[in-house]
């Protein structure tokens, strides 16, 4: 198993009401995630468009089902997903 690193971009067009409850609920799951060991980092974009998932110890289809979980991923208008090796 690798580290994926998922690099994704929000639409901020026309979000709803609700969006900062949804937020809440994405921290929530990324906080269980890291609990778990699944997600290793987190790391907000500076133009708070869109963030950087570091998933560790899965591979590149298990990193993509993951995402498809997330509340935000409807909101999602980009999301790059680059396979890592880590070396010693």
């Amino acid at each position: 198993m690798d580290t994926i690193l998922a690099i994704f971009t929000i639409n901020t067009d026309n979000l709803p009401a609700n969006f900062q409850e949804i937020i809440k609920h994405e921290q929530g799951m990324l906080a269980q995630w890291k609990s778990e060991g699944i997600v290793e980092h987190l790391f907000l974009r500076p133009t708070k468009n869109g963030a950087v998932i570091v998933f560790k110890n899965l591979d590149e289809n298990r990193a993509k089902e993951m995402m498809e979980s997330l509340p935000l991923y409807s909101f999602m208008k980009s999301i790059e997903y680059l396979p890592l090796l880590k070396q010693y």
